[in-house]
């Protein structure tokens, strides 16, 4: 049995942003901690930019994997998750990366990494991969 081209190509483009919108739903969910971490960078305003992320993590993935206007959305959604990482996953800060047992900066920096190859794949939908 094979699986034809467009279901692999919509199979591939949901995994890919299948994580954004529960990470939406556990903002919702999880309020209190998702505004600590809102509140952790420099930028003021971690309510406005909490609420600015969970629409992001609802809408591009949809557009995404519905192909509506899914170039500029993977765009996007690569953007967000490059600005994530470097504000929020930053593991070069704790100074506990090469400790035995539970670090802060080794988990920041599997968020980290996963944030840069997720963009990375979006970057491939957004040059057109996987689209067609």
């Amino acid at each position: 049995m094979t699986l034809h081209h467009d279901t692999l190509l919509l199979i591939a483009r949901i995994l890919l942003v299948l994580m954004f919108p529960f990470s939406a739903i556990d903002k919702v969910l999880d309020w209190k901690s998702a505004l600590v971490q809102a509140n952790s960078s420099f930028l003021p305003g971690g309510a406005v930019l909490l609420v600015g992320g969970m629409v992001i993590e609802t809408v591009l993935p949809t557009a995404i994997v519905l192909q509506w206007h899914a170039q500029p959305a993977a765009l996007l959604l690569a953007g967000y998750c490059v600005v994530t990482a470097l504000l929020f996953h930053p593991f070069w800060r704790a100074g506990d990366f090469w400790v035995q047992g539970t670090s802060v900066d080794r988990s920041n920096f599997w968020d980290f990494t996963k944030n840069f190859g997720l963009a990375g794949g979006l970057l491939l939908v957004a040059l057109g991969a996987g689209l067609s």
